[in-house]
C-alpha cells in the first residue's frame, strides 16, 4: 500500500469520526438532548439560540476546519494552495488548542452520559490525536511559512472579537476563563495573552519541526487555491 494511500484512508477516516460527531450532537441539539460543549445545569434556551451558541464553540469551528482539511487531503493527500496552507494551519493550531485546553481545564467542568461521551471523545480527543498524529506522518510538506502563521491568526483573532462583543451584549460566553462579566477584562486579557501566545509558540514548533521531516512530493501548483 502506497503512503498516498495511506494518507488518504487515515484522512478519510479522520473525517468520518469528525462527521459523526457533528451528526450525532447536531440530533441531540434537535431533540433537545446535550450539548457535550456546555456545562449542565443551564438555562432553557430557544433551539435557535443553541445552535448559535453551539456553532459559537471553537471546539466546534476547530472541529469544522479539522473536518475540510481532512476532506480535501483524502482527495488529494498532496494538497497545496496560499488558502490551503492557512486553512490546514488553521485546522492543526486551533485543534491543538482545542485539545489542551479541554483536558487541562475544561474536562472537569462537563459531564457526559450516553451517545454524549462518544461525541465528547470525536470532538476533544480523536480528532487533536488523529489530525496531529496525520500531519506527522502524511504532512503535506512543506506547507508552513512566516506569512502562513501570520495569516493563520485572524481566525481565532476574529473569533475572540466576535467572542467578546456578543458575550457584552447576550451576557453569554463559551468558555469560562473568557468570562468577562464574571472575571474582568483584565484577568480576560491575561488568559488571551497566555493562550495566543502559546498558540504562537506551537504554530513555530510546527515550522521547525516540519522542517527535519522529509519533504512530500508537491503535484499541484503552490499559487493554486
Amino acid at each position: 500500500m502506497t503512503q498516498a494511500t495511506l494518507s488518504r484512508l487515515w484522512h478519510l477516516l479522520l473525517a468520518l469520526i469528525v462527521l459523526a460527531a457533528f451528526v450525532l450532537q447536531i440530533g441531540l441539539l434537535l431533540t433537545g438532548g446535550q450539548d457535550v460543549n456546555a456545562a449542565q445545569g443551564g438555562a432553557v434556551v430557544p433551539l435557535s439560540t443553541r445552535f448559535v451558541r453551539f456553532f459559537s464553540y471553537f471546539t466546534v469551528e476547530s472541529n469544522l476546519l479539522v473536518l475540510a482539511s481532512a476532506l480535501s487531503l483524502a482527495w488529494n493527500p498532496q494538497r497545496d494552495g496560499r488558502l490551503w496552507r492557512v486553512l490546514r494551519l488553521d485546522a492543526l493550531l486551533g485543534i491543538a488548542v482545542t485539545g489542551v485546553v479541554f483536558v487541562t481545564v475544561l474536562s472537569g467542568l462537563v459531564h457526559h452520559s450516553g451517545i454524549g461521551t462518544w461525541i465528547n471523545a470525536g470532538f476533544h480527543y480523536l480528532s487533536p490525536l488523529l489530525a496531529l498524529l496525520g500531519w506527522c506522518l502524511f504532512g503535506p510538506r512543506p506547507r508552513i511559512d512566516a506569512s502562513t502563521i501570520a495569516l493563520a491568526f485572524i481566525w481565532p483573532l476574529a473569533w475572540l472579537a466576535y467572542t467578546l462583543i456578543r458575550g457584552a451584549i447576550t451576557g453569554w460566553y463559551p468558555y469560562p476563563f473568557l468570562n468577562a462579566h464574571d472575571l474582568g477584562y483584565v484577568r480576560v486579557g491575561v488568559n488571551i495573552a497566555v493562550i495566543v501566545v502559546g498558540a504562537g509558540a506551537f504554530a513555530l514548533l510546527l515550522w521547525g519541526v516540519e522542517k527535519r521531516l522529509p519533504a512530500t512530493r508537491v503535484r499541484v501548483a503552490v499559487g493554486s487555491v
